[in-house]
């Protein structure tokens, strides 16, 4: 197990990580999922021990292993800028952790082998790095990591340099390997869609702190906070502010939405809701609110119609090719069974919660 508490790093009077703390269990897949310079990676140093944090401590299946530097620590860590020995074949280079342990001959081979079998590089295992690809550099990095048998593995954005279709198979394997390794590793992304994915935990990142650690469907469907909730949506979470009055919500430009939850307390919230949750409404009514066309993306199955609306810009996804033309005018109507009511301090509230997915 690995518990960090109260942990924070300040470097040039900056916070990197601000007091963050985190159980961690033997077993476990665990996503840090934030924008870039949220502290992913300064999060993972500490636990590393390639860092050391300027308060609170790390501990290692209850020993404090604060200051321990990795080189006495069982882990292996994978970067998205891969690093290999460039004099080594593929091989060898998949082979470094096993021999530094000691292992025989045998053991070396068949833990290669599965390991190459994997990543797809059974045919490369006799070529140097500077012969291969970027994406195939990467995978060897990651069989390295894979054979090693680590108690920590952590992996920094991994994937972000393999080919689409390489990508998705990993995406699929990796969680199975998790499983059965008995480890624990923490997986880096900057993704919501990576993060469902790959399933297991989830830790969401904002400027050095972790506002919500749970399961990971969990925590998309019940973000604690308008934070968290923004974090783990792509396309960007649609955001309005909002009056309750009643059984109703009524937003910046008149229009109402209904209120799943009729006990809230009147007053001032902030709604949010996917992209998914919106549609094309064919009139006024209930929940419909004029929007107006700003560009729409055709990806072939889906299109992602921008809209401004209420003041904001609004995403909605709609199957199918929709062509839309900038300017024009439609009406949307918001699913309220999934609408996100977040109080003035951002917290999420209301029975609604349960229904945000």
């Amino acid at each position: 197990m690995l518990e960090l508490r109260d942990v924070t790093r300040i470097v040039d009077g900056s916070t990197h990580i601000d007091a963050v703390s985190l159980t961690l269990r033997p077993g476990t897949l665990n996503v840090l999922l934030g924008p870039t310079l949220s502290g992913k990676t300064s999060l993972m140093r500490l636990m590393a021990g390639l860092d050391r944090p300027t308060s609170g401590r790390v501990l290692a299946e209850g020993r404090d292993v604060t200051g321990v530097p990795v080189r006495r620590r069982n882990i292996a860590m994978v970067y998205q800028q891969f690093i290999n020995y460039p004099a080594m074949t593929v091989y060898e280079n998949i082979a470094s952790p096993l021999r530094v342990a000691g292992a025989d001959r045998a053991t070396v081979d068949r833990e290669v082998r599965r390991a190459a079998e994997l990543m797809k590089l059974t045919p490369m295992l006799g070529r140097l790095p500077l012969e291969l690809s970027g994406g195939q550099q990467q995978r060897t990095a990651l069989a390295r990591a894979v054979v090693k048998k680590a108690g920590l593995v952590l992996l920094d954005e991994p994937l972000a340099n393999l080919d689409y279709k390489l990508r998705e198979e990993l995406r699929a394997e990796l969680p199975k390997l998790f499983a059965e390794s008995g480890a624990i590793y923490v997986y880096a992304t900057t993704e919501p869609t990576e993060a469902l994915l790959l399933g297991g935990n989830t830790a969401t990142l904002h400027e050095g702190r972790v506002t919500q650690f749970g399961r990971t469907i969990d925590v998309f469907r019940r973000p604690a906070d308008l934070t968290s909730a923004r974090i783990f949506a792509d396309p960007p979470l649609n955001v309005a502010p909002a009056t309750k009055r009643g059984a109703a919500f009524v937003l910046r430009d008149g229009a109402t939405v209904a209120a799943p939850d009729p006990g809230l307390p009147d007053g001032d919230y902030t709604l949010g809701v996917r992209a998914h949750h919106l549609s094309r409404a064919t009139g006024a009514g209930p929940d419909a609110i004029a929007a107006r066309v700003i560009v729409t993306e055709i990806t072939g199955s889906e299109s992602f119609v921008h809209v401004e609306a209420e003041g904001s810009r609004w995403v909605m996804l709609t199957h199918g090719v929709h062509p839309f033309e900038p300017g024009e005018t439609l009406s949307v109507r918001i699913d309220t069974r999934h609408l996100m009511v977040f109080a003035p301090d951002g917290r999420a509230v209301g029975h609604e919660r349960a229904q945000a997915a």
